[in-house]
C-alpha cells in the first residue's frame, strides 16, 4: 500500500511539473510551436514520451491546463453571483464575467502565464473550441450570461453579436497584455489585478451600453 501511494504521489507531482511547464511554454511561444519533447525537458523529465503517457494528445494537455484553473475561477464567480442576487444592473453581471480571471491571477503570485495561455487559445480554431466547451460547462458562467442578457438594452441581433465578440476579446486579451507587461517588467496602467478588473469592467459596460449608429457609415476622404 505504501509503495502504491508513493507511486501515485510521484505521478501527481510529475503531472503538475508538466502542466506548469506546458502552460508557460504555450503562453510564451504558442501551442503549436511547442513539442512534447520541449515540454518534457522544461519539466525536468528525461523521458520524451512522458507527456503523452500522462495526458495523451496535445489537445488533452491543453484541456487539462484549462481545468487546472477552472475550480478557483468557478468559486470566485459563484461568490460574486451570490452577492448580486437577481440584480437588474448591467454592471453587476459584467463584474461577474470580468473579475474571476484577474482575481484568480492575483492569488497565484508571480510569475503567471495563464492569461497569455488563454489568449493563445483564442487564435486557433480547434483550441478555441476547447476553451469554449470548458467555459460553458461552468454553471456559474451560463448564469452570468443569462443574467446579463436579461439586463441589456434592446439591441439589434447583429449589434448584440458584434459586441459580444468585442467583449470576449477584451475579457481574454486585456489580462493577457497586463500579464505580459508584468513578465517584461513594464509599467501597467493599473497597480494591481483588482484595479485592472475594475477598469476592464468599466470598458465592457461602456461597450454594451454605447449608442447604436444606424445607417451605412460614410467613407471619409483620404
Amino acid at each position: 500500500m505504501a509503495g502504491r501511494t508513493g507511486r501515485t504521489e510521484r505521478a501527481g507531482a510529475t503531472r503538475e511539473l508538466i502542466l506548469t511547464a506546458a502552460e508557460r511554454l504555450f503562453a510564451e511561444r504558442g501551442v503549436n510551436a511547442v513539442s512534447n519533447r520541449q515540454v518534457a525537458e522544461a519539466a525536468g523529465q528525461g523521458n520524451n514520451t512522458v507527456v503523452g503517457y500522462h495526458f495523451g494528445t496535445k489537445a488533452d494537455l491543453v484541456r487539462a491546463i484549462v481545468r487546472r484553473h477552472a475550480g478557483h475561477t468557478e468559486e470566485i464567480r459563484s461568490r460574486l453571483l451570490a452577492r448580486i442576487g437577481d440584480s437588474s444592473d448591467v454592471r453587476d453581471w459584467v463584474d461577474c464575467l470580468v473579475r474571476p480571471l484577474p482575481e484568480h491571477l492575483g492569488t497565484l503570485g508571480g510569475p503567471t502565464w495563464f492569461a497569455r495561455f488563454c489568449a493563445q487559445l483564442m487564435t486557433d480554431p480547434a483550441l478555441h473550441q476547447i476553451m469554449v466547451e470548458e467555459s460553458f460547462a461552468s454553471p456559474s458562467l451560463q448564469q452570468c450570461v443569462d443574467g446579463l442578457n436579461r439586463c441589456l438594452p434592446d439591441l439589434p441581433a447583429e449589434v448584440r453579436a458584434e459586441r459580444g465578440e468585442m467583449a470576449r476579446h477584451l475579457i481574454v486579451h486585456m489580462p493577457a497584455e497586463r500579464e505580459r507587461a508584468i513578465a517584461e517588467n513594464r509599467a501597467t496602467a493599473r497597480s494591481n489585478w483588482d484595479d485592472a478588473a475594475t477598469g476592464l469592467a468599466d470598458a465592457v459596460v461602456g461597450l454594451w451600453l454605447a449608442p447604436v449608429t444606424t445607417g451605412t457609415p460614410t467613407a471619409r476622404p483620404r
